[in-house]
Order: structure tokens, then C-alpha cells, then sequence
């Protein structure tokens, strides 16, 4: 997605079912906001929608866009399924959070390179609209990786705009981003250096990109104390944009009566017994199945345990289109069977997996938590780390992966684990199952506080506020 704004503009967003989603409200203060929203239609819905207006404007079709302006891009089918299945998802996604099996994989041939113009095609198209549509000197923020190259695009069009590009996946390692064909690669960075400020949710991502800019790309310039890379003259300034959860909102939501009566279900269901939440999509990064596997070891390592713990396991789906999510789902589904099968009697279910997509049900959860359980194997931030937190009614403890980006800042009163010792993090879950009341709480506490000290309308305007800083020689 990517936004134009004027130098008074506001945003608003609203959560849906993936990681980033805050509600990015009153930016600036504005009474009205002055905003062009730029997105792709993903169904047949979003497509008959935008036909119903001529230039794919839907606030002037009738719908209710809470006040912005959006314009939604009918790009092909064939080549929306290329750019963000194959490429965004099957290709960054994967060298991003280090994913590949690569002695078998990734594997670049005519096919890959024929997506990769279709990926081409998908960027150019919003480079496109935000060059027609923004007002002189606008500011446009594009956001991760499905556009990496859309800064440069526009910057061509449009030498006259403010252009910054957040990430919000991790950064890869030069050593790992090199799996990317050369060409493609730099072609990558840089389409993101065709932005003034390039932003990253932590010093680590940011980090990597530095180095991958300084080590794979000819001809950039890397300046480490002003945290800058030129290249054909052009100063793009490297960030760091924390993104936190707003409390208030959070709060709010929690407090209303669906929430009220999935908690009260929940707690019908495992009774007084302790609680081990973990909240996800059933995303290859996410590490739900070493999670599950922990949870196994714990039982069978420390019976005592049995009968007086339950683990809620939620796994949205995710991608379900790529064969690779499909597989994993089933794995997830046939590790749980296994420990309800080993460890289940009449009287205790060990573990509910559910792998429906219910919000109101997620923020239940948090609430009856004692133990929050979050190990991707990398990611890059994971706010469940952050809204757990904050709802845990009596306070819980945190298990969190050493390779999240959260980990930045809520390390010190965290439990961390390698996501790859599923030994580690059984311990580590019984050490957290043992924590005392008081203590658990006290670092809950302290844990809600991190989480809410950069809420989404500070991270966003921080952003924009960039943009305003005067331009380097």
C-alpha cells in the first residue's frame, strides 16, 4: 500500500487479521484529513467495486473510506498473482526472514524472471497513480516490501515529492540477500533509495541494510554516523521506526461484549488451570510447530505439569494459496493431534488449536494468559509480543524469540529463547509456568509499558517528520 498526503494530512487504518494494523488515527491533528490511499483490489469484490468508478476512486463511488480518498488499483489477475504470490511472498518474504531449504531452493529461472517483470509491472502501476494523483510537494510514504521498487519509480516521475519507504519485514544479511540474482538485488535497493528517508522497525534491520547497500551495490556511498547512503547524487537517510500498539484503543476493544463472552468460554473450558497462549498465522516464519513440539517436551519432561496446563493455540491461516502454507498448516494440525492423542484424558484437553481467524477471541486470550508464548524464527517486529502484554489481566510472562524485532526492546523483562532449541523453550516455558505471581506481574507490567511507548500515531508521524528534515550536501 502507499499513501500521498499534503503537509496537513491525516490517516486512518483499520485492524484486519495480519501484524501491522493500528490505527494510524489524527496524524497531524487534522479536522479533515487530506489523504490519497493507494491499494491493490485483492478479489473479485475489491475489482466490481473499482469498476464502479471510472478512475478507481471508491470515496467517489459510494463507499465509506472513513473520510480519506483511496484509490484502488484492477491490476491483472495474472500479474497481481505473479508479483505478490511469486515474488513478494515466495521470494522476498523467504530471503527476508531466511527461510529457503537452499539446496533446493531458490531456484531463479524463465519463469522467476517473468514474474519478476510482472513485479515490475505491480510497482510501476503505484507509481504511477501516486505521480497523477499527488499534489505538488506532497509527501507519499510507501510501505514494505511488495514495493521496493516504487520509490525509485516515482522519484522519476515525480523529482518534486517527499518520498519515504518503511519495511516492516526484517532486513536480510548481505551473505543472504546475495541468493537474489545480482540484478534483481540491486535493483531492489535501489528502488528503495529512490527515497529520501528509507525506514526500518529496528537498529538490526537497519543495520543490514546498510551493509547490504555498501557491499552489493556499485557506486553507493555509506555514511555510518549519519546513518546515509548517496548514489548518483541522490541522499537517502536510513531510520529507525519503532512500531508499538496503542493502548487506549486496545483497551477499548477488549472491553466489549464479544470479548467478554469468548473469555468467559475460554475460562469454562480449561477452568482454573494455567494458560499457554500463542497467537499467530499459521506463517513458515512463526515457528508454530517447534512451539508445539516444546509444548510436548514440557509434558513428557515434567508430568506434574499434566492436568494443570492447557495450551490455547490459535493459527489463523495464512497464504493458503501457496503450497508451501498449505503444507505447513497440515503439520501444525498433525502435531497437535499427536500431543492430544499422547496426553489427553476424558478430564483435560492439553491443547486447543483453533485455526479460525477470531479477533475478539485473540484479545480473550491475551487477557487469560499466564504465559505468552512468541518464537518466530524471525520477524520483523511481532506485536503480539506487545499486545499480550498489555491485556494479561494478572499479568503473564513472556517467552519470547531472541530473532523477533521486538526483542530490541522488550528483552530485559522477557524470558528469551533460540527459536531453534525446542529443548530450550520447554524450559523456558516451565521456568515461566513456576514464575511467582508477584514477580510475573512486575514484569508485565514493565513489559505493557515498552510496548505502548511508541504508539502507531507516533511511528507514522515520526515518519513524515523526516521527510521535513533539511536535505544533506
Amino acid at each position: 500500500m502507499s499513501f500521498s498526503l499534503s503537509e496537513n494530512g491525516a490517516l486512518t487504518m483499520r485492524r484486519g487479521g495480519g501484524g501491522l494494523v493500528s490505527g494510524l488515527a489524527g496524524v497531524t491533528g487534522a479536522a479533515r484529513p487530506e489523504v490519497l490511499w493507494v491499494c491493490a483490489a485483492l478479489g473479485e469484490a475489491d475489482r466490481a467495486a473499482v469498476r464502479q468508478s471510472p478512475d478507481g476512486r471508491l470515496d467517489q463511488a459510494g463507499h465509506d473510506t472513513g473520510g480519506a480518498a483511496v484509490r484502488m488499483l484492477d491490476i491483472p489477475v495474472a500479474t497481481f498473482h505473479r508479483a505478490y504470490n511469486a515474488v513478494a511472498n515466495s521470494t522476498l518474504w523467504f530471503v527476508h526472514h531466511l527461510l529457503y531449504d537452499t539446496p533446493r531452493s531458490p531456484h531463479f529461472d524463465a519463469r522467476a524472471r517473468r514474474d519478476w517483470q510482472s513485479y515490475e509491472a505491480y510497482n510501476a502501476a503505484f507509481a504511477d497513480a501516486l505521480a497523477r494523483d499527488a499534489a505538488p510537494g506532497a509527501k507519499a510514504a510507501i510501505q514494505d516490501y511488495h514495493l521496493s521498487l516504487a520509490p525509485r519509480m516515482l522519484r522519476d516521475r515525480r523529482p518534486d515529492l517527499k518520498i519515504v519507504h518503511f519495511s516492516h519485514t526484517p532486513w536480510a544479511p548481505p551473505e543472504y540477500y546475495r541468493l537474489l540474482p545480482d540484478d534483481i538485488g540491486e535493483q531492489i535497493l535501489n528502488g528503495i533509495l529512490g527515497a529520501d528517508h528509507a525506514g526500518f522497525l529496528t537498529e538490526r534491520w537497519a543495520a543490514a541494510f546498510l551493509d547490504c547497500c555498501e557491499q552489493l551495490l556499485p557506486g553507493a556511498r555509506v555514511d555510518r554516523t549519519a546513518r546515509t547512503v548517496t548514489r548518483s547524487g541522490h541522499v537517502t537517510r536510513v531510520g529507525v521506526h519503532g512500531l508499538g500498539v496503542d493502548a487506549q484503543a486496545l483497551r477499548q476493544r477488549a472491553a466489549k461484549q464479544d470479548v467478554t463472552e469468548r473469555a468467559r468460554a475460554l475460562r469454562e473450558q480449561v477452568g482454573d488451570r494455567q494458560l499457554i497462549v500463542r497467537i499467530d498465522r499459521t506463517e513458515l516464519s512463526k515457528n508454530i510447530v517447534r512451539g508445539l513440539a516444546a509444548y510436548r517436551e514440557l509434558l513428557t519432561n515434567h508430568p506434574e505439569w499434566r492436568g494443570r496446563v492447557v495450551h490455547l493455540a490459535f493459527a489463523y491461516p495464512s497464504r493458503y494459496d501457496l503450497p508451501e502454507y498449505r503444507e505447513y498448516t497440515a503439520a501444525v494440525q498433525r502435531t497437535a493431534k499427536q500431543i492430544t492423542d499422547e496426553f489427553g484424558t476424558p478430564s483435560w484437553d492439553p491443547l486447543i488449536l483453533q485455526v479460525n481467524d477470531d479477533y475478539p477471541r485473540s484479545l480473550a486470550a491475551y487477557g487469560l494468559a499466564d504465559v505468552l508464548l512468541v518464537n518466530p524464527i524471525r520477524d520483523g517486529m511481532n506485536l503480539v509480543a506487545k499486545e499480550g502484554p498489555v491485556l494479561a489481566e494478572r499479568g503473564c510472562a513472556l517467552v519470547l524469540s531472541r530473532e523477533a524485532g521486538a526483542a530490541a526492546e522488550l528483552s530485559e523483562d522477557a524470558l528469551m529463547v533460540n527459536p531453534y532449541d525446542v529443548s530450550q523453550t520447554s524450559e523456558t516455558l516451565h521456568r515461566a509456568l513456576l514464575m511467582p505471581r508477584a514477580q510475573r506481574a512486575e514484569r508485565c507490567a514493565r513489559l505493557a509499558a515498552a510496548a505502548t511507548a511508541l504508539p502507531p500515531q507516533r511511528w507514522f508521524a515520526d515518519q513524515l517528520s523526516a521527510l521535513d528534515r533539511p536535505p544533506l550536501d
